[in-house]
């Protein structure tokens, strides 16, 4: 009798999205770092998504000619502006098994970027966020930044006290298929409120949600206007403190 050998099973597939707006100056740098990486990790198929919204300095014909330049590279090219908007086009449109974005500055540092994959693919969570203020995380940042976030997530908490996340900004975040498909189309914001919105409704539908410490340098050049973030956020979570729980 021949013996019967059965085949590995396929690799699951990995979408890296970088939401860009205006960043020609650090986008190859940024893409190619990230690759260097991705290609000494085999566990998976990845591919990266450079989901440009509305730049106009050039960011998009460079996307482009990363995605000719390299077969693991796409560029999603959309004209309105929103890192919101960009993620929800991306994700949607993906048929990865796992989906993730990060910043494209590179805040947090990408050596985390299998991990943090591995914890939805291999571990069982719906969502992994990296965290700049559990235990373990290291991070280089401003007093005012710091500040601020920590008080973000003490008002997430006060408007939901059984969410006990410690960060919901971190710009490094990885979902499941299922949680693709079920809640990112309840997803309203189209901005910076896109994240915490995102994980209120996976807390209120049950959903796993597992944080990774993670090393984070703060950049400099960023293009969040606090004052303007923070009225937003805190309209985001009064709207979602009244809204019906997500359909699952």
């Amino acid at each position: 009798m021949a013996r019967m050998t059965s085949e590995p099973a396929p690799r699951k597939r990995v979408d890296v999205v970088i939401p860009c707006y205006n960043e020609v100056g650090v986008l190859r740098q940024s893409v190619e770092k990230t690759l260097a990486l991705l290609r000494q990790h085999d566990r998976y198929d990845w591919r990266i998504v450079i989901a440009d919204n509305g730049s106009i300095d050039g960011t998009g014909p460079l996307a482009r000619e990363l995605e000719a330049q390299y077969p693991e590279v796409q560029a999603l090219l959309l004209t309105i502006k929103g890192r919101g908007l960009a993620l929800r086009e991306a994700w949607m449109r993906s048929d990865a098994d796992v989906v993730m974005y990060m910043d494209v500055d590179l805040s947090t540092d990408i050596a985390h970027l299998p991990r943090l994959i591995d914890m939805v693919a291999i571990e069982g969570c719906d969502v992994a966020i990296g965290t700049r203020l559990a235990r373990g995380s290291k991070t280089k940042r401003s007093l005012k930044r710091e500040t601020t976030s920590r008080g973000y997530v003490l008002l997430i908490r006060a408007t939901f006290p059984r969410m006990r996340i410690t960060d919901a900004q971190c710009g490094f975040k990885a979902l499941s298929r299922r949680t693709v498909e079920h809640l990112v189309p309840q997803v309203q914001n189209r901005m910076w409120f896109f994240d915490t919105e995102l994980l209120v409704l996976a807390h209120r539908a049950g959903y796993k949600i597992c944080e990774l410490p993670v090393r984070w340098d703060e950049d400099t050049d960023t293009k969040v206007h606090i004052l303007k973030t923070a009225m937003e956020d805190i309209c985001g979570l009064a709207r979602m403190r009244f809204s019906r729980p997500p359909r699952v």
